[in-house]
């Protein structure tokens, strides 16, 4: 059984990942600005649901199989990006705070602004992320890694 190639299905994820994020942002800007909306409401609740348990499967797969071998050849890069995740957990618990607060009290304009500053928070954050590793980290693995490193990582994700 030929194993896929790690780093496009990294690049998939993260394509998936950037639409969920559109996704949440938007929604979260509407909640903002014109109340509470069950349909709205919902389309952000499912975009915060991916990003909890797909984003939070995909980094540790990126922290597991990836980054140990990248750390191999170079060092510090692989430290701001696992920064960077621990900070997109304690976001998203803000993030998730301010959603029940809403399902709680519809009307509640603070938990309003809460939730629309911890989505600007997640979404500028994983953006800024995923434009790193697609950037700067995928070419430089493409370049350095062996087919058999390659292979391993890929071993490692399942």
């Amino acid at each position: 059984m030929a194993i896929r190639d790690p780093i496009a299905i990294f690049l998939k994820e993260h394509d998936t990942a950037l639409v969920q994020l559109r996704i949440l942002k938007k929604s979260a800007a509407e909640i903002r600005k014109s109340g509470y909306s069950e349909k709205t409401f919902k389309q952000l609740l499912k975009a915060t649901e991916f990003v909890d348990e797909e984003v939070r499967v995909h980094n540790g797969k990126e922290e597991s199989a990836l980054f140990p071998i990248v750390d191999r050849y170079v060092d510090g890069p692989t430290n701001v990006l696992r920064e960077e995740h621990q900070r997109m957990t304690k976001i998203y618990k803000k993030l998730h705070y301010s959603i029940d607060s809403l399902k709680e009290n519809h009307e509640d304009k603070i938990a309003r602004q809460e939730l629309a500053e911890a989505a600007e928070g997640i979404v500028q954050l994983m953006v800024n992320h995923i434009h790193k590793e697609n950037e700067i980290l995928f070419p430089l693995v493409k370049r350095f890694f062996t087919k058999e490193e390659l292979r391993k990582v890929a071993q490692r994700m399942l």
